[in-house]
């Protein structure tokens, strides 16, 4: 234990000691929090951005940038939420709840202060379940084989379509299979036959992840900010930020039990950040007492520090099943696994063996983006509100040329370009008819890893399904996998709220 501490602070110290990282790293957290704070603009879109920027860079310094960009980003989203009551991100949809209500209070500055505090404590709880839980994680998964990994691919399939589907749950699970379709283009990798590629050489390594993120991510995102041309209230004017130190202890339980919440969603696979939010701000008030409760909605820092807390905190948990099984936890962690396999990083049980130390690095670039968002929130605030004032669409050519000018110089390859439009405008009609685009970007990312292992496992087993059975880890996802499917069913759906209701707990005191 006192090796790996040594070795983490050695790591640290390293990369703190390089003005350049440095430079990196503060550029980069910067740069997430005002992609954050402007509305129309996501965490996923700069990852994929800045993905885009990192190919000759070398691998610490590319995560330093990507991981400096996704923790800003999704802090950034507080701004607009509390200053003119419309989150920058989807995560930061619960913190406009009681964040807006200060601001209207003249205590913007005070909410700033708690949201930046808050972002940072759960950040690095996010962190160190990160270090504790994913060496258990990887060791438990070297004893798996293909039958767990193609069921841990089909469940992270299934519980994406389920969790993220504003409408029919089915649409959820269509957008998942849609993109486990996509995933079989070009050859396979067992027996080297093409498959959909209509002989065309450039299908036959499949279809490059990074164009077609960001084709699904920033085209639909494109169309939507020009055809609303949203215009933005003034900004309530704030005072001084400073961290209220006071508030955090009083909410304390709130933060950690948020954190917790946090870890839990952001490594569920495909959910993420926002959802993270909602549930912590919701079991923030039912935990509340009847008093306390009347505060939600007017201005509660239970409500405000709940749902930063958690939002910030599934970033440590996406990145749980994205290093030790290869399956992202969030959109962003998806855009972040396309990033590790350009740069020759395959995330899995066997990451620690083939690049030792990994995961010492990614936490010790997670503690670095942690402080310099906490630093860059209370030092550059009152300047990065003032971009607020600046129209969306203004912003959004610059993103369309650059979203070219990235997929292109992926290999120099204009094939990239013909393949990002197509998708993009694919995934903008899916997302206006409610198809969530989550769960088709998992299926895509994890399409390959549930037809590699189905296909290996079948010829191992001469055809038979029956080994799949005799396994305890296949059967309880199994389990779930159907539990899932049928649970949409009436019969099924109205016997599971029944026996739920059994163990509600009394709220509200």
């Amino acid at each position: 234990m006192m090796d790996q501490f040594a070795h983490f602070f050695g790591i640290l110290f390293e990369l703190c000691t390089r003005p350049s990282n440095l430079l990196v790293l503060f550029g980069s957290s910067l740069l997430g929090i005002l992609f954050g704070s402007m509305p129309g603009l996501t965490a996923t879109l700069g990852v994929a951005l800045l993905t885009t920027l990192t190919y000759n860079l070398d691998t610490s310094t590319a995560l330093i940038s990507l991981l400096g960009m996704y923790v800003g980003a999704i802090y950034g989203g507080s701004y607009p939420a509390i200053l003119i009551n419309i989150p920058g991100t989807p995560a930061a949809a619960a913190t406009a709840m009681d964040g807006y209500p200060l601001a209207l209070k003249g205590d913007g500055g005070r909410a700033l202060g708690l949201t930046t505090t808050a972002s940072l404590i759960g950040t690095v709880i996010g962190l160190i379940c990160l270090v504790v839980l994913s060496p258990l994680i990887a060791s438990f998964a070297l004893q798996f084989t293909s039958w767990e990994f193609f069921l841990l691919a089909l469940f992270g399939i299934v519980i994406s379509g389920t969790l993220t589907s504003s409408d029919l749950v089915v649409k959820g699970w269509i957008a998942g299979f849609i993109g486990l379709f996509m995933a079989t283009i070009g050859r396979d990798t067992l027996q080297f036959y093409p498959r959909y590629t209509f002989e065309q050489s450039q299908l036959d390594s499949g279809l490059e992840i990074v164009p077609v993120l960001i084709g699904a991510f920033a085209i639909p995102q494109i169309i939507r900010v020009l055809a609303e041309k949203q215009t933005l209230r003034k900004a309530e004017k704030f005072g001084r930020i400073l961290p209220d130190f006071r508030t955090i202890a009083r909410n304390i339980k709130h933060i950690v039990r948020s954190s917790m919440i946090g870890v839990g969603i952001g490594s569920v696979p495909g959910v993420g950040e926002d959802i993270a939010g909602w549930v912590s701000y919701s079991t923030a008030k039912n935990t509340s007492t009847k008093q306390q409760q009347e505060e939600f909605g007017k201005g509660s820092a239970a409500g405000l520090v709940s749902s930063e807390t958690a939002n910030n905190a599934s970033i440590g948990g996406a990145l749980i099943p994205l290093l030790t099984l290869g399956i992202p936890g969030s959109p962003p962690a998806a855009m972040l696994l396309g990033a590790l396999l350009l740069h020759g990083v395959v995330p899995g049980p066997t990451i620690e063996a083939e690049h030792p130390g990994f995961l010492l690095e990614i936490t010790a670039i997670m503690v670095m983006a942690s402080f310099a968002m906490w630093a860059n929130g209370m030092l550059l605030a009152k300047q990065v509100i003032k971009i607020l004032s600046i129209p969306s669409p203004l912003f959004i050519p610059v993103v369309g040329v650059l979203c070219i000018l990235g997929s292109y110089a992926l290999g120099l390859n204009l094939f990239n370009l013909y393949l990002m439009l197509p998708v993009g405008i694919v995934a903008f009609v899916l997302s206006e008819n409610k198809f969530p685009i989550s769960p088709l970007v998992i299926g895509l990312v994890l399409g390959g890893m549930a037809d590699e292992s189905l296909r290996r496992a079948l010829m191992i087993s001469d055809g038979s399904f029956l080994p799949m059975l005799q396994r305890p880890v296949c059967l309880i996802l199994v389990l779930f996998i159907l539990y899932f499917l049928l649970s949409q069913f009436g019969p099924v759906k109205r016997c599971t709220q029944r026996l739920f209701s059994r163990f509600k707990p009394a709220v509200g005191g």
